[in-house]
C-alpha cells in the first residue's frame, strides 16, 4: 500500500514537472508563426525601401536631364537671341544706308536729268552770229556746272555699293583737263592769249561750216 501509494506521488510529480514542457510545446509553433510573419513583414519593408531607392534614383536621373535640357535651351536661348538681335542691328542699319543712298541717287538722277536737258537744248548751229561768243560762253559754262556736278557725284558715291551705276571710274574732268592746259601754256608764255585763240578758232570754224 505504501509503494504504491509512493508510485502514484512519484507520477504525479513527474506530470507536474511535464506539464510547463507541454505548454511550451503547445505554444512553439504560435510563436514560429509569428516570427515568420514579422521576418516577412520586414522582407516586405526592405523590398518597399529598395523600390523607393530605385524610384528616388531613377527620379534624381530624371530631374538632372531635365535640367541639362534646360541649361541647353537657355544657352541656345541666348545664343539666338543674339544672333538674332545682331542680324536685326545690321538690317536696320544697312535698311537705313539703302534708303539714304537711294535718295541721294534720286537727288543725282533729278538734277542729271536736269542737266542733260539743258544740254540737249543747246544747238550751236541756231547762234547768231553776232551774239556767237556770248553764246558759246554760256553753252561751255553749262557743260561745266553739268561736267562738275556729274564729278562730284561720282566722288561722293565712290567705295559704295552703289559705285557701279556711274560705269567705273570717270575720266579726268573737263575743268581738270582745261587747267592742266592753262599750266602747260601759262610755261609757254600762252596761257593769257590761249582762251581768246581757241573761241576765235571755234567761231571761225562755226562761221565757215555754215
Amino acid at each position: 500500500m505504501g509503494f504504491v501509494m509512493a508510485n502514484t506521488l512519484e507520477r504525479k510529480q513527474q506530470i507536474s514537472i511535464n506539464d510547463p514542457q507541454l505548454e511550451i510545446s503547445e505554444e512553439s509553433p504560435a510563436f514560429t508563426e509569428d516570427f515568420e510573419s514579422k521576418l516577412a513583414d520586414a522582407q516586405t519593408q526592405l523590398e518597399m525601401l529598395h523600390s523607393q531607392r530605385k524610384n528616388l534614383e531613377r527620379q534624381k536621373l530624371a530631374l538632372e536631364d531635365l535640367n541639362n535640357r534646360k541649361q541647353e535651351f537657355m544657352n541656345g536661348q541666348l545664343d539666338l537671341t543674339e544672333k538674332l538681335s545682331s542680324a536685326i542691328t545690321t538690317i536696320e542699319r544697312e535698311l537705313f544706308e539703302t534708303k539714304q543712298e537711294m535718295e541721294d541717287l534720286e537727288q543725282t538722277k533729278s538734277a542729271f536729268a536736269t542737266h542733260l536737258r539743258k544740254i540737249e537744248t543747246l544747238n550751236p548751229e541756231a547762234w547768231p552770229k553776232d551774239n556767237l561768243n556770248t553764246e558759246l560762253q554760256s553753252a561751255l559754262l553749262t557743260l561745266d556746272k553739268a561736267e562738275d556736278e556729274y564729278e562730284q557725284a561720282v566722288s561722293y558715291f565712290t567705295g559704295s555699293k552703289r559705285s557701279g551705276v556711274f560705269g567705273g571710274s570717270s575720266s579726268p574732268s573737263r575743268g581738270a583737263r582745261v587747267g592742266s592746259d592753262f599750266q602747260s601754256t601759262l610755261l609757254n608764255g600762252l596761257a593769257f592769249n590761249l582762251p581768246v585763240i581757241l573761241l576765235g578758232s571755234l567761231a571761225l570754224i562755226i562761221y565757215f561750216l555754215k
